[in-house]
């Protein structure tokens, strides 16, 4: 899939017309503008510039193979769901889920509804004909501009998403979720290791350099296993 081109750097896009913007508004604005993955987005035809964010974990780590069965979390506006389509090709299948409503993508099942209730959860497995191939969350909290608190808040949309991960996946599946830099995330750490053969962080290139995003891409899904293990698992108890 086509990328946003490398080499010299454009002249930089000035508004035509600032007036009655807030100088936060006008920063944002600007930077929309020379930003080489938006406008590499609007050229082809994808929803948002995060679409790329996917396309470089998959070029890194193999993520969207044809064939698959894919969840996307929190799926709006579509742009990795455009993604996954486009990998997973005809005989594939991708459901995108999100709490708010989301315009079609063709080739994808769009559901509107909270992954944690039991319904979404058996319309997800419904829709994919069965057990998932990878479970994605770009998923992320409106932020406070307090650091630890805005981790804090992300690391629990991770932890949500994890367990739903853990109920769909097919052994040999993967999961990929958006956290922030910083601690407090030992316990979403040592469950991926339990429960994964590999975990890995990432910061893709069309990840800002001065956002703090990171994914954590977690591949070898152990499967039934793991499962029991998991629910076996005394609270508090360590995990290797």
């Amino acid at each position: 899939m086509p990328r946003p081109p490398a080499g010299g750097r454009p002249l930089a896009s000035r508004l035509r017309d600032a007036k009655g913007r807030s100088a936060g508004s006008q920063r944002w604005l600007t930077r929309q503008l020379n930003d080489p993955y938006v406008r590499a987005a609007k050229a082809q035809g994808l929803r948002s510039r995060a679409a790329f964010k996917l396309i470089e974990l998959d070029e890194k780590y193999g993520l969207l193979k044809p064939g698959a069965r894919v969840v996307d979390l929190g799926a709006a506006p579509g742009g990795w769901t455009q993604v996954a389509v486009r990998k997973v090709g005809p005989s594939g299948r991708v459901v995108a889920l999100d709490l708010l409503p989301m315009e079609p993508v063709r080739g994808a099942t769009v559901l509107q509804g909270d992954f944690q209730e039991v319904e979404t959860e058996r319309q997800v497995e419904e829709a994919l004909g069965g057990e998932a191939d990878l479970v994605l969350s770009d998923m992320a909290p409106n932020t406070t501009g307090h650091a630890a608190t805005d981790h804090l808040r992300i690391i629990a949309l991770a932890e949500i998403a994890l367990d739903f991960a853990l109920r769909v996946l097919a052994p040999g599946g993967a999961f990929v979720a958006k956290v922030f830099q910083g601690g407090a995330e030992k316990g979403l750490l040592d469950t991926l290791k339990r429960n994964f053969a590999s975990v890995r962080h990432a910061k893709p290139p069309a990840s800002r350099k001065e956002s703090s995003e990171l994914y954590v891409v977690a591949t070898g899904f152990r499967g039934a296993a793991a499962r029991a293990g998991a629910a076996a698992a005394p609270e508090g108890a360590a995990q290797t």
